[in-house]
């Protein structure tokens, strides 16, 4: 598991790694059912507080992205389609208000907007 801490990131360390590991799981790159460094060896690895570790588990397990057994370490949690497909409407959603109010500022026509969106979806 690839994790990159940023000093000179705004956002705080622990909230750091909530949003990689987030973004691992809603990507696929970690699975249901895969098994997370423990708190201590993450915090060993990553050369911060196992406090600030055990903050971003718990608000990843609150938030129903990990599961942790006691003895037995956390895991990705069992996917929850809609909590999932939910998570990425809303990220879909904050880029294309950006892009919208890119567009609007440099006076770029709804229409064009949407045909830019249609080629770049269809690209690929």
């Amino acid at each position: 598991m690839d994790i990159i801490i940023s000093n000179a990131s705004g956002k705080p360390i622990y909230e750091q790694i909530i949003t990689q590991i987030k973004n691992q799981i809603l990507s696929g790159a970690l699975a249901e059912g895969d098994a997370l460094p423990s708190i201590r060896l993450l915090a060993k690895e990553l050369r911060i507080s196992v406090i600030t570790t055990k903050r971003a588990y718990e608000d990843l397990e609150r938030d129903g992205f990990i599961e942790t057994f006691p003895g037995k370490g956390s895991f990705v949690a069992r996917k929850n389609l809609d909590f999932l497909r939910e998570e990425q409407y809303r990220r879909i959603e904050a880029l294309l208000a950006q892009a919208a109010e890119l567009a609007q500022s440099n006076r770029i026509p709804l229409e064009e907007l949407i045909e830019i969106l249609r080629i770049t979806y269809e690209r690929d």
